[in-house]
């Protein structure tokens, strides 16, 4: 039976289709890696929802970075609108870790803001792959952090029936149990009400609409969803299954298993530091746990829980700590791991454990934590890599280690489907570089399309932008201080048209999708280093490839090895698209995709200066203003605008305690 419904008007490509099938047979003849090496343009994301189609199995997809992941969960939403889609990235706004520095004495403190509407969806990819098996999951590297055990999570759930027997406490219980707070005044995710024989839930993973139960005596008479903001019943139900608040909820003997863990290895610490005669170490270790201690024991949760994870998921010191691929494990099917940009996302996953671990050593050693806390812990690479789901490495240029993991199971993927060819490359003096590049940017602009700059320093990067300011472009520079949402606002305002010309050092490269841009100018192509390398460049090159006039300058007074590597590569497949088209008669035309609408400013200043009289709003005219803010505050968030979100959010807030 097919789970999973692809919904495209368009059908693969003669490329696409070996592509696709070549894969496919390759896996269920017992591969367990594979190299997909498309090109830009060459619709390796519809490859590869025909691949998970038709191997018709959960699929977990990661990239290395927030940007990319939101793009791909945009487009696989609406391959497949039918099944369940789920976005996992980190749920911090802003995110702070812990630390010391022993030559200044100073503890720098963990300090986050955790975005609501992210962690929902965390919560929501989480239940869904244990509850459904036609589950697609796009992920950052968050996928590679701990999590909490999903036997414990599963066993934590409660199903209820029409018709069911359990009394109004035992249920209250049991919901306080999963992390469920109860609050009869302000309804919000994670909470439950009581009014007389009806209870009321919101899931935690659930968007705007809760779960009511009507009791008569201890038997559930009545289980239907309802609208949480305008309590009108929308879909009647026979049966609703609840998962806990948190993936890291355990039960109360699990609970009292780990405060009896914790509390034995810090006698065990404290007795080192005595031995030792650290006394400073030692106060700073008792005073610390011992108040984490009782938090658990009162609350079931303190701040920085995750760093006794160990003694919560019941492990072994040193064991590989649960994640992500255990919930996708859990049923006992097989699944399908890609991931994308592959020649970047390897290397960063293989750097995440010596990075985290190198922190977390020095707070151990100076009292800060428990020894314990080195196993919350991101994966291994050598955990990572041999999960037990089939893994497609998805790339442009794929490294040396994907090529030989996947030995023969390699496949090219190198016609485009719109007959775009490659950019033609020019190379170019760099000794007037700012000057030539201003001319050439003038013409490209006056056609509509736009421009991409990379170069080698923050610096120059900010003096171009400054300099081309003055002389009357419009041009934003993109740096690496800018969150992921701001990033994807940049990259929207460039395909607009609010501004022509975007700068960036190393971010222009990999999986941006603008049809818009039809120059990529690469300022000193001969200053031979990673920025430069043969791989770096094909990426870079690979952003003029969606549009028809698509051009590539190369500033460089000298032609590397990299370079002619990347220059002989991209115009073999220049040729290579040419040929084909001639012979099939295709004429050229540039990619085409919608860009997301972006909340509009305008009605949120209505809004907002609506809000300014709130005491003297009659209590109608509140409730609608509230409606209309959470209606915007959905869209935003469905369209990862998580920071408008927010805003919206605070002002609902303030709305309900008048």
């Amino acid at each position: 039976m097919d789970k999973f419904d692809l919904n495209s008007k368009f059908s693969p490509s003669k490329d696409q289709q070996n592509a696709i099938n070549n894969i496919v047979n390759a896996f269920k003849n017992g591969a367990k890696y594979s190299v997909l090496l498309g090109v830009t343009g060459s619709g390796k994301t519809f490859t590869m929802a025909n691949v998970i189609k038709q191997l018709n199995i959960p699929t977990l997809i990661m990239t290395h970075n927030k940007s990319l992941a939101a793009q791909l969960y945009s487009e696989f939403k609406g391959f497949f609108p039918h099944n369940h889609v789920e976005y996992f990235i980190s749920y911090y706004d802003y995110y702070q870790p812990e630390a010391y520095i022993p030559r200044q004495d100073l503890f720098i403190e963990k300090d986050s803001a955790i975005n609501d509407e992210l962690e929902r969806l965390r919560l929501s990819a989480t239940a869904n792959l244990l509850e459904h098996d036609d589950t697609i999951v796009i992920a950052s590297v968050s996928a590679n952090y701990g999590l909490g055990n999903p036997a414990e999570y599963k066993g934590m759930v409660i199903t209820l029936e029409r018709g069911m027997q359990i009394s109004q406490k035992e249920l209250l219980l049991k919901l306080v149990d999963m992390g469920y707070k109860r609050n009869d005044s302000y309804f919000d995710r994670a909470d439950f009400r009581v009014n007389g024989d009806v209870v009321d839930i919101y899931p935690a993973y659930f968007c705007d609409e809760a779960i009511r139960l009507e009791f008569f005596g201890d038997e559930i008479e009545e289980i239907y969803h309802f609208n949480a903001l305008e309590n009108k019943k929308t879909k009647n139900l026979n049966k609703f299954i609840l998962y806990a608040t948190s993936q890291f909820v355990v039960g109360e003997n699990r609970l009292k298993e780990a405060i009896k863990g914790i509390e034995a290895e810090l006698d065990e610490r404290l007795k080192f530091y005595e031995n030792q005669g650290r006394m400073v170490e030692y106060q700073r270790l008792k005073q610390r746990v011992e108040f984490d201690l009782e938090m658990l024991a009162t609350t079931g949760s303190t701040k920085g829980v995750e760093n006794y994870a160990r003694y919560l998921t019941g492990q072994k010191a040193g064991e590989t700590p649960y994640s992500m691929f255990d919930y996708f494990e859990m049923n006992g099917q097989d699944y399908l791991i890609i991931v994308d940009e592959s020649h970047v996302s390897l290397p960063q996953f293989r750097g995440m454990y010596a990075g985290d671990r190198s922190r977390k050593e020095i707070l151990v050693e100076y009292g800060f934590r428990l020894p314990s806390a080195l196993d919350n812990r991101p994966l291994k690479f050598d955990e990572f890599i041999v999960k037990k789901g089939k893994f497609l490495f998805v790339s442009a240029t794929p490294n040396e280690y994907e090529i030989q993991l996947a030995n023969n199971h390699i496949y090219e993927q190198i016609l485009r489907p719109t007959g775009l060819l490659d950019p033609e490359i020019e190379v170019i003096s760099s000794d007037n570089q700012v000057e030539v590049l201003y001319d050439r940017a003038k013409a490209v602009i006056e056609r509509g399309e736009r421009v991409l700059i990379t170069t080698l320093t923050k610096k120059m990067a900010e003096e171009l932008t400054r300099y081309y300011l003055e002389l009357g472009l419009k041009i934003k520079y993109m740096h690496s201080d800018i969150d992921a949402v701001e990033r994807n606002e940049l990259i929207r305002g460039l395909r607009r048209g609010d501004y022509d010309i975007l700068v960036g050092i190393n971010l222009l490269r990999e999986g941006l999708d603008l049809p818009e841009v039809s120059l990529v100018a690469v300022m000193d192509a001969d200053k031979e280093g990673f920025l430069r390398s043969k791989t770096s460049l094909i990426q870079t090159m690979g952003r003029a490839a969606r549009n028809v006039n698509g051009k590539v300058i190369l500033f460089a007074n000298k032609i590397t090895s990299s370079m002619r590597e990347a220059i002989d590569i991209t115009s073999a497949r220049r040729k290579y698209q040419d040929e084909y088209n001639k012979a099939n008669g295709i004429t050229p035309k540039s990619a085409s995709r919608n860009i997301e609408d972006s909340l509009k400013e305008d009605d949120t200043i209505e809004l907002y200066t609506k809000a300014k009289k709130l005491e003297k709003m009659p209590a109608n005219e509140r409730a609608k203003m509230i409606k209309e803010l959470r209606t915007m505050m959905m869209e935003a968030a469905k369209n990862l605008e998580f920071e408008k979100a927010a805003a919206l959010r605070d002002e609902i807030a303030k709305l309900r305690q008048i």
